[in-house]
C-alpha cells in the first residue's frame, strides 16, 4: 500500500491551523506570535531544501559524500548545543565536536554492521536518516546536560570549593553535579520510552507504517532507534562533560569564570 501524497494546496491548509496558537497568544498576551511564525517559516524552507538535497544524496549514494554530510549535521548540532548553553563556543568547540562525532559514529556503525547488517554500511538511506534521528534527540539531552552541569557548579560554587578544601579530588567534587546533569539529560528519553505505544505512536514507527511497511517491522525499527538514542545520549553527554573539564577548570580544580558568556 502506497502512502497517500499531499498536494501543495492540501499542505497549505495545514498552515491554517496556526491561526489557533496565534489567536491564543494574542488573547493571553503570550508574546509568541513572532517566534512561532519565524520558526514555522524557517522549518518549512529548511525541510523543502533538504528534501531536494536528500533526493540527489540518495541518488548518488557516495560513501564519502554521505560521511561529509553527516559531519555537517554533527557540526550544526555542536554549535546548537553550545549556543544554547552559557558556555563560550570557542572554549569547548573541539571537545564537544569530538564527543558528538564519537557517540554518533559508534552507534551508527554498530547498527549498520551488526543490527541491520548492511552490505554498504555508509548507505545514505540509513546513515543520514538514522544519524539525523540520533543527533536530533541526543541534542536536546546535551543542551540540558552541559548547561546544567556548569551552571550548577557556578551557582553552588561555595559548596563545590568547600568539598575541595576538605581534601576531595576534583572528580569527587564534581561527581554529584555530573550525576544530576546526566539524569536531567536522560529524563525526557526515558519518559518517552516508558509510555511509547500506549500514550503515543513515535515518529519513526508512524513514518514507516505510513510508508507502507508492516507494523511489526516498524516496531522493530522503533525499538532499535529508541535504544540507540538512549545510548547515544548518555555517551555524548558524559563525553562532553568529561572532555570539557580541562578547558573549563583550572589546574587547581576551580571553575574558570572566563568560559561563560556574559
Amino acid at each position: 500500500m502506497e502512502t497517500i501524497d499531499i498536494s501543495i494546496f492540501s499542505l497549505s491548509l495545514v498552515f491554517l491551523l496556526l491561526i489557533i496558537p496565534v489567536l491564543m497568544s494574542s488573547v493571553y498576551k503570550l508574546n509568541m506570535i513572532k517566534s512561532m511564525v519565524y520558526s514555522v517559516a524557517r522549518m518549512s524552507v529548511q525541510l523543502f531544501l533538504i528534501g531536494i538535497f536528500l533526493k540527489y544524496l540518495f541518488l548518488w549514494n557516495n560513501a564519502l559524500i554521505n560521511i561529509a554530510w553527516l559531519f555537517v549535521m554533527i557540526l550544526v548540532a555542536v554549535f546548537s548545543a553550545i549556543g544554547s548553553s552559557s558556555i563560550k563556543t570557542g572554549k569547548v568547540l573541539l571537545p564537544v565536536l569530538i564527543s558528538f562525532s564519537a557517540a554518533t559514529f559508534i552507534i551508527l556503525l554498530y547498527l549498520n554492521i551488526f543490527v541491520i547488517r548492511l552490505d554498504r554500511i555508509f548507505d545514505a538511506r540509513y546513515l543520514i536518516v538514522l544519524g539525523g534521528m540520533l543527533l536530533g534527540n541526543s541534542l536536546r539531552g546535551n543542551i540540558v546536560g552541559i548547561d546544567s552541569f556548569y551552571k550548577n557548579i557556578r551557582k553552588d560554587s561555595k559548596r563545590y570549593l568547600y568539598s575541595l578544601s576538605l581534601g576531595a579530588s576534583q572528580h569527587e567534587a564534581y561527581l554529584p553535579y555530573l550525576r544530576e546533569s546526566v539524569q536531567l539529560a536522560l529524563k525526557p528519553t526515558i519518559a518517552a520510552m516508558a509510555t511509547m505505544g500506549i500514550v503515543a505512536l513515535p515518529g519513526m514507527m508512524t513514518g514507516t507504517i505510513l510508508g507502507g511497511a508492516d507494523p511489526q517491522l516498524a516496531i522493530k525499527y522503533q525499538i532499535m532507534i529508541m535504544i540507540a538514542i538512549l545510548v547515544s545520549t548518555i555517551i555524548s553527554v558524559l563525553l562532553n562533560i568529561i572532555m570539557t573539564l580541562k578547558v573549563c577548570f583550572t589546574k587547581y580544580g576551580t571553575l574558570r569564570n572566563d568560559i561563560f558568556t556574559k
